[in-house]
């Protein structure tokens, strides 16, 4: 596939379902509905009216001797272009963009469209897994998780249409699997993920290891830490962050690619009405500063 920063150029590469020679190109039919929605469009009537109030503005990417197309013909033909040749390209144009810069978090996390539900059908809400590029505060990417299926399938197609390679990628413990940490490996990237109950022998070898050396305040191993604490809306919240390298001995440790690195977070907030303790645990695939680490799990 072409690489652009251009959308236009970008959108060259779509197969135009059409037969024989079309009078609308349909990179003008792509172009002039996203910016239509950009700008707020909502439906193939909205579309063909804002493209309608911007030609003399279109003139200047596009050939429009034809003008623009009516709405039915924007229906017609989005209607007809494939779905999963589209995404990848756009998503392409969007990577072009910006630079991962090496070690910028990418966050996945899942979440369900709030008011998807369609009570007439009975369907169920839609839930998404989306990627989120921190350091640019752009969305790379986003996959819908199948009804009949989960965030765990989800998740590596999610890593095959977005570019990760360079940046460190953090996941909740429903994405802590061995496919999901092999695959950001092999796309060049590095993970953090949160381990809980889903993986038991890993999470309580990680847990037993941090219990014997907080008693002796890491003096057997080296450790790197971050420590904060802050005020806010009546509360203080004070975090530890521990950052060790991967122990030998640990228990299924061997089945992770590439991990290096084992860590914990400790929360303490501070309430009138008491204190609230969380203690959460990582693997890590490469050793991160205190303070990237401390980043990264937040």
């Amino acid at each position: 596939m072409e690489r652009s920063t251009s959308l236009i150029d970008q959108l060259g590469n779509v197969t135009d379902p059409r037969p024989g020679e079309p009078v609308y190109p349909l990179v003008n039919i792509l172009f002039m509905m996203i910016c239509g929605v950009v700008a707020g469009a909502d439906d193939f009537v909205a579309i063909a009216r804002f493209a309608n109030t911007k030609k003399d503005w279109f003139a200047k990417f596009l050939d429009m001797t034809h003008g623009v197309p009516s709405h039915d013909r924007f229906n017609a033909i989005l209607n007809a272009i494939k779905p999963e040749e589209f995404e990848p390209i756009l998503l392409a144009w969007l990577t072009e963009l910006h630079k991962i810069t090496n070690g910028q978090v990418i966050a996945i996390d899942g979440k369900t469209l709030r008011r998807s539900y369609d009570h007439a059908s009975g369907k169920a809400a839609i839930h998404m897994v989306s990627a989120w590029a921190t350091a640019n505060h752009l969305s790379l990417g986003q996959t819908i998780v199948d009804q009949k299926s989960n965030e765990i399938t989800a998740i590596p197609k999610l890593l095959e249409i977005i570019e990760v390679s360079g940046g460190l990628v953090t996941i909740d413990a429903m994405g802590c699997q061995t496919e999901i940490a092999a695959k950001i490996i092999d796309e060049g990237a590095d993970y953090c993920l949160a381990v809980k109950g889903n993986q038991p022998t890993l999470h309580e070898g990680i847990k037993a290891f941090f219990l014997s050396h907080l008693e002796d305040d890491f003096a057997r191993v080296h450790v790197v830490e971050h420590h904060t604490k802050e005020s806010a809306h009546g509360r203080i919240d004070e975090r530890s962050y521990y950052l060790c390298e991967l122990p030998e001995d640990l228990p299924d440790g061997s089945r992770w690619k590439g991990l290096q690195a084992i860590g914990m977070s400790i929360n303490n907030t501070q309430r009138r009405k008491g204190d609230e303790i969380a203690v959460r645990y990582y693997i890590v695939s490469k050793m991160l500063p205190g303070e990237d680490f401390a980043g990264a799990v937040r």
